[in-house]
């Protein structure tokens, strides 16, 4: 079974390098809540090869806290 998570990890690596904002992901996954992507990337951000940083999303264009897979 996929969980939340694992769609996240996806969608960002597919996404690699470019950065993606966490309302984008709810869109892109329509998730329900915008907290599950939110707390999604917050825990991806801990591990290697993810940062969240202040940057234009790929998607949206907006300068806003967005997380990239750097692992490329």
């Amino acid at each position: 079974m996929t969980t939340i998570l694992d769609k996240v990890r996806a969608l960002i690596g597919r996404l690699s390098p470019a950065s993606i904002c966490d309302d984008c992901i709810t869109d892109k996954l329509e998730l329900s809540v915008r907290q599950h992507a939110h707390h999604k990337t917050r825990e991806l951000a801990g591990e290697h090869d993810f940062e969240r940083h202040i940057a234009p999303c790929a998607i949206c264009g907006e300068t806003k806290t967005v997380i990239r897979h750097k692992g490329r």
